[in-house]
């Protein structure tokens, strides 16, 4: 079948692309390394279609199928969505992605490359020809407009008519169509020749399994669970797809496998949908009001949250009393101190649902389980010793600043109750300027020590600056008295002084693992106090997170990256990132920000961001697959250049 013929099947809604199919990935380069093949006549593969019956067709997009049976392109969604793009120059109906891969391709007749438009280049050169334009056009205007050209002698011409042609013909090129038909073809046998397939590509995980057969049966799944996660990620908390169908299959299963969803109807996942929604909800305004966790970088244990959301649901969507939500919250807050879901999550998962299949005393079982794998809960002060700001106590460091009412220096306000929920409310800040440091000798892992920071409001923290300690800590503890002390800060003026620092961290580590002792006791006999005058997270915020605010260079930078890099239509990386022990689940190293799956799930490389980090992280980056970047300009650079295939004179530093 012609590649015309292909696109019109498309539009009548006779060949179409299973739910089950991610979206659009390619790019720029290899829109152009496609239709340079084509161009050449070079081979390109053929398809492989699904043919089945069309009422029982779950096909993505809001597109009217053709009736009888319909065609669901398992392999050549790229190269098709390429192609219908360029040639109808717009997107299919099914299209999720980036538009701008296949958008002002231009074709030069003199040297027979494709690239994207490029004004100082292409502007005023005839040479240039929208390959669009000419595709929707066909060849005759064109080649009508170059004859008009006073200075194209006949041979140039010939030449130009001949290329012209070339390109307009790449409509007629035949593919070769493969399809899988059949009765016994369900979408588990299909899903399964996909994948084999694509063995080089993007495979589908248990979660894409489980959601095309929920979608089977209730087409409108998918959109409604985006729904749930575009809300919650505008008030800061960014949550995966994957992450949200395990809340449901646990709440609805009460497993952790996403295999027991598989007799389950979708009325029943659509209200398991409703239910995880809204115990979500309670859970996000708990940990936000109760322990100050109220963003997205400072979530800890994001997966604890299927079991979290199980247990909500079966207690009626209500906790009994403080007791209860307090040692539920104990637990919370070690799962992430201690990496409980790290390592192989569904195993962990399952083991600890089993624990409160019986709710009454399921609390205290899984507080003794996580007792009996750590030995012991008590917090001592070289957990503090985290080499990287983003060590799980740095959500523990935030939490104790929220929930003990840390002053700030300048003002004397309470930390917990000023902007709260906003990412300009609480800014990270060093105790010792790093400059000062750097100044006398300390190394990188000492510099950026956890038990150096501590947090304040924008104002002070652009007050404060790169001073050196031993004078404003003197000021502020004049100022207002109580205000230091109440981030822990030693009292002995010697270790104020630069000299001392090692002895600083060592003084402050012990302040802190005390004061985490004490509040964690507190949660588990019932007698925390509770963060002040916080409302509730999902309440406090109906706008995006504005993160205009001046933070420290370094967080700025990376908050910037990964805006920057969904604003090309990528997906959105991960603050943060976690490297774990597969096996053992002990955590190897934290990236400011990564994406473990490639900028092209699937298609490419790993890639992290690391800033100011010590050789030993980037050793560990590399030794795990990871192509990582030590700058943000080199990093844009790579986006540009080998995701996007963009030319790089708009990189910005």
């Amino acid at each position: 079948m012609n590649v015309e013929t292909i696109l019109s099947q498309i539009d009548l809604g006779a060949m179409a692309l299973p739910e089950f199919q991610r979206g659009y990935v390619w790019n720029r380069d290899q829109v152009r390394g496609l239709m340079d093949s084509l161009y050449r006549q070079h081979p390109v593969g053929g398809l492989l279609v699904w043919v089945t019956k069309t009422e029982q067709a779950t096909a993505r997009g809001d597109g009217q199928l053709s009736a009888g049976s319909v065609e669901l392109l398992l392999d050549g969604q790229q190269r098709i969505t390429s192609l219908y793009g360029i040639i109808r120059g717009e997107p299919p109906r099914f299209f999720e992605g980036n538009r701008q891969a296949f958008t002002d391709l231009y074709f030069n007749l003199d040297d027979e490359t494709f690239e994207f438009y490029g004004p100082v280049k292409m502007r005023d050169n005839p040479a240039w020809i929208n390959v669009t334009q000419l595709m929707q056009e066909g060849a005759g205007p064109t080649i009508r407009r170059l004859s008009r050209l006073a200075d194209l002698d006949d041979d140039v011409a010939d030449l130009y008519f001949e290329r012209v042609n070339r390109i307009d013909n790449i409509k007629k090129i035949d593919l070769h169509i493969e399809k899988v038909v059949g009765d016994d073809k369900t979408v588990d046998v299909v899903v399964d020749i996909f994948n084999k397939v694509n063995s080089g590509g993007t495979k589908l995980s248990k979660g894409d399994l489980a959601l095309a057969k929920i979608c089977a049966e209730w087409p409108e799944a998918r959109d409604a669970m985006r729904r749930r996660l575009d809300k919650w990620e505008a008030v800061g908390f960014h949550f995966r797809l994957e992450w949200l169908l395990r809340c449901v299959n646990a709440i609805v299963t009460g497993e952790a496998l996403f295999t027991a969803l598989a007799n389950v109807g979708p009325a029943e996942v659509q209200r398991g949908l409703e239910q995880s929604e809204e115990a979500i909800d309670t859970l996000l305004n708990l940990v936000s009001s109760r322990l100050g966790l109220d963003h997205d970088r400072v979530l800890g244990s994001r997966y604890s949250f299927p079991l979290l959301a199980h247990y909500v649901v079966r207690r009626g969507g209500r906790l009994s009393d403080y007791r209860e939500r307090d040692k539920l919250l104990y637990w919370y807050v070690h799962t992430f101190l201690w990496g409980r879901y790290a390592g192989s999550t569904e195993t962990i998962l399952n083991q600890d649902l089993g624990l409160i299949e019986e709710l009454d005393g399921g609390i205290d079982r899984l507080i003794e389980q996580l007792r009996r794998n750590r030995g012991d809960l008590a917090i001592h002060a070289n957990d503090f010793l985290g080499w990287s700001r983003g060590a799980r106590f740095y959500p523990l460091l935030y939490m104790l600043t929220r929930v003990y009412h840390a002053q700030d220096w300048e003002t004397g306000f309470e930390l917990s109750s000023n902007l709260l929920g906003r990412l300009s409310a609480l800014q990270m800040h060093h105790i010792f300027p790093r400059a000062l440091l750097y100044k006398h000798g300390y190394k990188m892992d000492e510099v950026n020590a956890l038990a150096n920071f501590t947090f304040l409001t924008q104002e002070t923290n652009l007050l404060v600056s790169d001073k050196d300690p031993v004078e404003y800590l003197e000021r502020y503890e004049h100022l207002h008295p109580g205000a230091i002390e109440s981030h822990w800060i030693p009292a002995d003026r010697r270790l104020w002084r630069v000299e001392n620092y090692l002895e600083f961290l060592a003084a402050r580590r012990e302040l802190l693992a005390n004061a985490a002792n004490q509040f964690l006791n507190s949660l588990l006999t019932g007698k925390a106090e509770q963060v002040a005058s916080v409302p509730a997270v999902l309440e406090l915020r109906r706008e995006p997170i504005a993160s205009n605010a001046p933070l420290e260079d370094e967080e700025q930078a990376i908050i910037d990256t990964a805006e920057w890099v969904q604003q090309q239509g990528l997906p959105a990386g991960e603050m943060l990132y976690e490297l774990a022990d597969p096996n053992t689940g002990e955590p190897l190293a934290l990236f400011d920000l990564a994406w473990p799956d490639g900028l092209q799930e699937g298609l490419s490389q790993p890639v992290a961001l690391l800033l100011n980090e010590a050789e030993a992280m980037e050793q560990l980056a590399n030794d795990a697959g990871f192509r990582y970047f030590t700058s943000v300009t080199t990093f844009r650079e790579y986006v540009q250049r080998e995701i996007l295939a963009e030319p790089l004179e708009d990189v910005a530093d």
